[in-house]
């Protein structure tokens, strides 16, 4: 049997985390192994918790937001991914979520099955993003696409393969490389390109047209 997907809830509905918990216990995969109020509460059982994946809200009572929640987790505790779960869509709040370090973004007027797709992506390490929240940030991660000349043929090759959710090591074996050969690659990319983490190198990737909306882990209309 495969190890189930831990999952944390936070958001400050409680009607909205007891929904979640019974949508979600009824895959076998997933397991929801805590849920918090707020960011603060998120950030004192983090420890303790360690989920895979946690699912944020943005707008939460407290003196902390979605945004910075997202950030200090991300600092704490680097193995969990982060699907943003919020009514917010606009620019704004999209790029800093992902900036901040979130995987994933899902509306909550999407289909339930989204988030599912939107998690167990996160699981793997692969950004899964709303389509219509994809389509709200191509225009802001547009102005790095003056940089891409500067990028070596390799670190073209290295991009395409990350945009595509590949991790290091598989990147490594596709190209015959080390690990640590990619590393250095991704980090010169990020550097070069002035983005901030991998989900931001997919937008970018699908803006300059190295890859298309069909080649990423995006979820199934409906």
């Amino acid at each position: 049997m495969t190890e189930k997907i831990s999952i944390v809830l936070v958001d400050d509905h409680s009607i909205v985390r007891r929904g979640l918990i019974s949508f979600l216990g009824a895959f076998d995969d997933l397991e929801v192994i805590g849920d918090a109020a707020s960011g603060e509460e998120m950030l004192q059982n983090l420890e303790r918790w360690l989920p895979d994946v946690a699912i944020m809200d943005l707008h939460m009572p407290g003196g902390m937001d979605g945004i910075e929640a997202i950030r200090q987790i991300r600092a704490l505790a680097p193995q969990t991914r982060i699907v943003v779960l919020t009514s917010y869509a606009n620019d704004a709040r999209v790029v800093a979520a992902l900036r901040a370090g979130a995987i994933g973004y899902v509306r909550k007027e999407a289909n339930p099955e989204v988030l599912v797709e939107a998690i167990r992506a996160a699981a793997r390490g692969q950004s899964l993003l709303d389509p219509e929240i994809a389509r709200v940030i191509l225009g802001e991660l547009a102005q790095a696409e003056k940089h891409s000349s500067r990028l070596t043929q390799r670190e073209l090759e290295v991009l395409h393969q990350l945009a595509l959710g590949h991790t290091n090591q598989e990147i490594a074996q596709a190209l015959v490389v080390s690990d640590e050969t990619v590393k250095r690659h991704v980090g010169n990319i990020l550097t070069k390109l002035q983005l901030a983490h991998r989900t931001q190198a997919v937008i970018y990737a699908l803006k300059s047209g190295l890859i298309s909306l069909d080649d990423i882990d995006l979820p199934t209309q409906q």
